[in-house]
């Protein structure tokens, strides 16, 4: 287990520590937490690795003091989640619980905790490097949208003054700057790093040109488009995006379009006296790459220092199996893409089944998997045919408007390993727990694949626990448009497939369906719309979340600018509070 104290240190008998993580959440050793991935991956090259999680930012600041400083360099997260998502509710009221922490103990990390972590470890190790990650800083790695200020805020870099970010998912790139800052290697040669970003004081190299297009302009018309060089785009400032609400959401689209293409560009922005870089990510992992980080030794268990201490968040993971990485679904609200990426990066069976073997071994499990999945459980495995093809595509989704003529979805790969999940020894039940597309396997017509009713047929017998979770998120067209969501006939569909096997098989299993109110497009009458809607009656209606704006969203560049993104069209944003609670309300009122 990793160090988090001095004495835990000193029983190691370490002399030094190559690398001191601060995080947000309690830590747990187990595949599903980014800090347990990066921390073990950097072990697996022999690194010497230390632990501080939830540190006490209020006091004299010992927890930051106790492990001295490492001999490479600080790294810094926020946790599972942006740390205001995880503070407050779409109402901006505060949560009163916190589930990545021991018994749900709110207030155990500081608003931005990002910043705050960053700021005091620069102030008290001002030459140790400082390598900011994980979900909020990889959100906020350019001008953002925060709902919580209602503003738009400069990279996280800058307000925390963190010398790199590292955006998405973090092996490759923390182990390449690792070794880097190990060699002694300069900061112009750490800036060359794939999937990093940085800060830089000065022009933008190739900037000098006078005139409308040269970078940081006040023109409002300037086009993001102006290169310094062919793998380059500048985007428009900082400060023209707070001007210009077309400037913002013209930064988002090219920021979005870099996120889910093969051959992504440099994106530079200009802040202030100098400018945010954002390199290239590393191309998606292969198969190979996958298993080996599943290979590394996790005890899927959290840190001896929370004895008996239940931590709500690890309760739930504990024993679920994650099979993939990757969405391809690209809903306008949700920030899966552009963190974890569009393509879809899977295990081997092989690697899936060796550690489903190892967890009926650990004297924990009860012989229930609790999820087998990924962000979408169903993608597994999923990919173009044609590889050429993909890698010219700019598309956002690979399902809306339409399911795209070019992608393998057949699901005979996902239901062999469902198969050889239940056959080993030791598993009395396996369950899907994580989100389905089901317009990956019907479509308006019905099964769009041959083994589409075995696929729907195996989720409702076998893999459900008498609820099956399924998200249309709305009912309305002119509102599922602007979220990026198949129409709801396909819902219909799905709805009358799901009594007939019930009727069928003498089952009841529940169909259980999200929505979202508030969402950009959406007023009061499509809500009434939705709570009126004939194909949900006769199901329990008690799913709703008021739509919350999350940075890097096309969502949320919609609800602050009342501009879609896509095509620069004028959106309605229903903002005003009583109003927003007055359509989840109308949810409830049949």
């Amino acid at each position: 287990m990793f160090p988090t104290s001095a004495k835990e240190v000193q029983k190691l008998g370490w002399d030094y520590i190559d690398i001191i993580f601060f995080t947000g959440d309690a830590f747990f050793d187990h595949p599903s937490s980014g800090t347990a991935c990066i921390a073990r991956y950097l072990q697996s090259f022999g690194y010497r690795v230390a632990i501080v999680p939830q540190p006490n930012w209020r006091d004299d600041l010992r927890d930051f003091r106790k492990l001295g400083a490492p001999r490479l360099y600080f790294a810094v997260n926020s946790g599972a989640m942006d740390s205001m998502v995880n503070h407050y509710t779409a109402a901006k009221r505060r949560r009163s619980d916190d589930a990545y922490t021991p018994e749900g103990k709110a207030g155990m990390r500081p608003d931005r905790a990002v910043s705050v972590y960053c700021r005091i470890l620069k102030q008290l190790w001002p030459d140790i490097p400082v390598v900011i990650g994980g979900v909020e800083a990889s959100l906020r790695r350019l001008s953002h949208y925060d709902y919580w200020s209602d503003s738009i805020m400069r990279s996280v870099l800058l307000d925390s003054g963190a010398d790199f970010l590292c955006y998405g998912m973090g092996e490759r790139p923390m182990i390449a700057i690792t070794q880097a800052i190990e060699k002694g290697w300069s900061r112009r040669q750490l800036e060359s790093l794939p999937q990093f970003a940085f800060y830089r004081d000065g022009k933008i190299p190739g900037s000098e040109q006078k005139g409308p297009n040269a970078p940081g302009s006040s023109d409002s018309n300037r086009s993001p488009n102006a290169t310094n060089s062919r793998n380059v785009k500048i985007l428009h400032s900082y400060e023209e995006c707070c001007r210009n609400k077309f400037a913002f959401a013209e930064n988002f689209h090219e920021i979005e379009l870099n996120s889910n293409i093969a051959d992504p560009l440099t994106l530079i922005e200009a802040v202030g006296q100098g400018y945010v870089q954002v390199n290239p990510p590393y191309a998606p992992a292969d198969e190979k790459q996958m298993d080996s980080y599943w290979a590394l030794p996790f005890t899927k268990a959290p840190h001896p220092r929370y004895k008996d201490k239940r931590i709500p968040a690890f309760d739930m993971i504990k024993d679920s199996i994650i099979t993939h990485r990757g969405c391809f679904g690209a809903c306008n609200f949700c920030t899966i893409a552009a963190h974890q990426g569009k393509f879809i990066q899977s295990r081997s069976e092989k690697s899936i089944l060796e550690e489903v073997k190892a967890l009926t071994q650990l004297p924990t499990f009860k012989g229930n998997i609790s999820d087998l999945g990924a962000p979408t459980a169903n993608m597994y495995g999923m990919g173009g045919k044609n590889k050429e093809i993909c890698a010219k595509c700019r598309k956002q989704s690979c399902l809306y408007p339409k399911l795209c003529r070019n992608l393998d979805h057949s699901h005979e790969r996902l239901l062999a390993l469902y198969d050889k999940v239940l056959a080993i020894k030791g598993v009395r039940h396996m369950y899907i727990g994580s989100g389905i597309r089901y317009d990956l396997f019907l479509d308006e017509k019905g099964y769009n694949i041959d083994e589409g009713e075995r696929y729907l047929r195996a989720l409702m017998l076998k893999h459900c626990s008498g609820r099956l979770k399924v998200a249309p998120e709305h009912t309305e067209d002119n509102v599922l448009k602007y979220m990026g969501k198949p129409s709801f006939k396909l819902f219909e569909v799905l709805r009358r497939e799901f009594d007939r096997i019930n009727l069928k098989e003498g089952k009841h299993v529940e169909l259980v369906p999200y929505f979202i109110s508030s969402h950009p497009g959406c007023r009061l009458a499509d809500m009434k719309a939705l709570a009126h809607n004939p194909a949900l009656k006769g199901i329990w209606m008690d799913q709703v979340q008021d739509f919350m704006p999350t940075p890097m969203t096309t969502s949320s560049i919609m609800f602050a600018t009342g501009i879609d993104p896509r095509d620069m069209k004028p959106v309605f944003t229903e903002k005003d509070p009583d109003r927003k609670k007055q359509q989840k309300s109308l949810f409830f009122k049949k």
